[in-house]
């Protein structure tokens, strides 16, 4: 491998740039549900290829002219290729990461299984494979980064418009690819999709199950009531948007933080961990229970959450009330222990420990990898190849 620093200050704040905006999605047709056939089960069937498709990759010859044609128009420029290459580094190691190891981020971190906790732990993983992109020559790190974020984003606004616009998109179905059979994949709920001819390239996540405001269709009396309650049910643009601007200020801030304690030690690192994993729980204090002979400190809230004063949801920090605010349960399920449950902080420290462990020890390993491995073939069609060779190993060894 380059002998090439493996980290860059501030590489990564610039790839935020295509971000100061949400992207939004581009369907490939509007085309109505009611004209979308489904199978036995209701659901929409995997897009069938067409006869141009089947003919042309069963012929040697056409295929090597669609090939050629394709190069030609920029398929196979450097950019595309590491923009497709990052396309199976993010699913395969960053969103189905949080999958394989379910019971640690839920049960050990606390994390509930939400959209949050979700994009949380993607997030932690983007950069861990974000800094070992950066030692690769230029321009293969700039463009691998940027199609890296770009994958991230689109994946996050899509199942940001699931959560909050239901009926937007169409659910996802899980495929083969993914570390979960599709027998153990928790149902999706049953909506009727605007776009439905849209095919995401993305993998569905189990760690939580996205909501849906809206009944099945078969509980409404006609189909336009079901639309006009479907419209109901879906958030403004707007919110969209400013929530967007909230997981990018997230993406930054663990990602500079993250970077500093890479740099400053493991003292530093642990921190960023508690603040960014962990939810900086226990950071105005730790309530205790009732003991014999000693009174409870009254004056401590039962319920206390650490509040993000830089960015994100609050606009006028001077016009806080931060007591009030840290008390207040903004229903993400990340929030101090309460003091029947103040004995979980006992293996905080440990718990820190092994997180700062697994991030030295997956830096090492992917650094003795070679760029070759991390970019791949670089040909038009197998963009995929080698992925398993740079799985995560588990946090726990």
């Amino acid at each position: 491998m380059a002998s090439r620093p493996l980290l860059r200050a501030s590489s990564a704040v610039r790839h935020v740039r295509r971000y100061r905006q949400p992207v939004h999605i581009r369907f490939l047709s509007t085309l109505p549900s009611k004209d979308v056939p489904k199978d036995a089960s209701g659901q929409t069937p995997a897009r069938q290829q067409s006869w141009l498709t089947q003919n042309v990759k069963s012929n040697p010859v056409l295929y090597t002219i669609f090939l050629g044609l394709a190069r030609a128009l920029g398929y196979g420029s450097p950019q595309q290729l590491a923009n497709r290459r990052a396309l199976h580094l993010y699913n395969h190691l960053c969103a189905q990461r949080v999958d394989e190891e379910p019971d640690f981020w839920k049960n050990e971190c606390a994390l509930p299984p939400t959209f949050q906790s979700w994009f949380t732990i993607t997030n932690f993983h983007v950069w861990l494979l974000t800094v070992r992109l950066r030692s690769l020559p230029s321009p293969h790190g700039t463009q691998h980064i940027q199609g890296l974020i770009d994958h991230f984003f689109q994946d996050v606004e899509e199942r940001l418009r699931y959560v909050l616009q239901p009926g937007v998109l169409p659910p996802r179905s899980p495929s083969q690819s993914s570390p979960n059979s599709p027998e153990n994949s928790t149902p999706l709920p049953q909506v009727r999709a605007d776009n439905a001819s849209y095919i995401s390239p993305y993998l569905p996540s189990q760690f939580y199950t996205p909501p849906s405001s809206v009944p099945p269709p078969d509980t409404f009396p006609s189909p336009a009531a079901y639309a006009k309650a479907q419209k109901r049910g879906r958030v403004p643009e707007r919110v969209i948007v400013r929530q967007m601007k909230i997981l990018k200020e997230q993406w930054a801030g663990l990602g500079m933080s993250m970077d500093l304690g890479l740099v400053r030690g493991d003292t530093e690192l642990a921190a960023a961990v508690w603040r960014n994993l962990l939810g900086a729980r226990g950071a105005a204090g730790i309530g205790l229970p009732n003991e014999k002979g000693i009174k409870a400190d009254e004056t401590r809230p039962a319920f206390r959450r650490s509040v993000n004063l830089v960015g994100g949801a609050i606009d006028r920090v001077d016009k806080l009330d931060i007591d009030a605010e840290e008390m207040t349960d903004d229903q993400s399920g990340v929030h101090d222990f309460p003091p029947q449950e103040s004995d979980r902080y006992i293996s905080y420290p440990e718990l820190m420990s092994a997180l700062v462990t697994y991030i030295r020890r997956e830096t090492q390993r992917l650094e003795a990898v070679a760029d070759s491995s991390i970019f791949g073939p670089r040909t038009v069609g197998r963009e995929g190849e080698g992925i398993t060779a740079l799985r995560w190993g588990s946090i726990r060894q």
